[in-house]
């Protein structure tokens, strides 16, 4: 009988280590000895965000570690709650990809007092100090090629720009499209809504422009997927073919509505050199090495003359 009962003991006592030590190291990656990284992006559901992501994944998975990857859902109370998830269970590091970039300042906050680095990506933040660096493409100058390739074709275009305010990358486009717009002065911007940044959102503000502003002839939407509900807005009031759309992204979308003549260019972005970048910097980091407080990721004008070769470069 006692040495059923001892028997029964020592199998507990060995199970209690393998339990605790996949709950309380979840540092560790898939039963590895590598590090947790994590990283939240503002939407999964946009292409932009998939090869960020994979660019940072690769550089990670490369080191022997791991990365959760987590979908805010254009909602900042679910981000924060994410990365305090993230904090708790001892990431090495976070990407941030702020929904917004006043809002995420508690969080990053939290990361700063726990000596967990956080780097920024693709939108910046507005407290600086607190992150390890932030990577993000020129978003200003994005918004100046779009501004010069729409007054290429129409100098005197009537525009309406379809915003996500609370977003820093896309308040520097609107910036740099006002600052080049101005260089022009028959241009006149005739209105700014809010898009929201997606297809959905889009559509139905630009609808609502279309009907307030007859004679608008150009848009500039701040990314691809608002670029096509805004193009989907035109088609279904059959403006289209005198409204000219240009974007920021360079997705596969945006290239194809380019080639199939229903926008007219995009300013390309590089997300998986970006998210290459930013995780290189975070294993320099953790290496002891200096990294540079603010990085910049160039920008490429894509319109129907390069779409072929810049889908071949890619």
């Amino acid at each position: 009988m006692h040495r059923i009962a001892l028997g029964v003991f020592c199998l507990l006592l060995a199970g209690i280590p393998a339990g605790c030590g996949k709950s309380d190291s979840p540092a560790a990656g898939d039963g590895s000895s590598g590090r947790l990284f994590g990283v939240t992006f503002q939407t999964m559901n946009n292409p932009f965000f998939v090869e960020l992501n994979e660019g940072i994944k690769q550089v990670v998975e490369g080191h022997g570690d791991r990365l959760i990857t987590l979908d805010a859902q254009w909602n900042s109370l679910k981000q924060k709650n994410d990365i305090s998830d993230l904090l708790l269970k001892g990431a090495s590091g976070v990407f941030v990809n702020p929904v917004n970039w006043e809002g995420i300042k508690g969080s990053l906050l939290q990361a700063k007092e726990k000596g967990i680095p956080c780097v920024v990506v693709d939108a910046p933040v507005k407290d600086e100090d607190l992150v390890l660096c932030q990577v993000a493409s020129d978003n200003v100058e994005a918004g100046r090629l779009a501004a010069r390739a729409l007054a290429k074709v129409k100098p005197d275009a009537k525009v309406v720009i379809l915003h996500l305010s609370v977003n820093k990358a896309c308040i520097d486009r609107v910036a740099g499209f006002k600052e080049e717009a101005a260089k022009y002065p028959q241009m006149k911007i005739l209105d700014i809504g809010e898009g929201k940044g997606t297809t959905e959102a889009s559509r139905p503000v630009m609808r609502d422009l279309v009907g307030r502003f007859p004679d608008l002839t150009a848009a500039f939407p701040i990314n691809d997927p608002s670029a096509l509900g805004v193009i989907s807005a035109l088609e279904s009031a059959g403006r289209l073919k005198d409204v000219t759309v240009v974007t920021v992204d360079g997705s596969a979308e945006g290239v194809a509505a380019i080639k199939a003549g229903r926008l007219h260019s995009t300013s390309a972005q590089f997300p998986r050199e970006m998210g290459r970048i930013a995780a290189e910097k975070v294993y320099e980091h953790l290496e002891g090495k200096h990294v540079d407080k603010n990085i910049r990721v160039k920008v490429e004008l894509i319109t129907a003359e390069n779409a072929d070769a810049f889908l071949k470069g890619k």
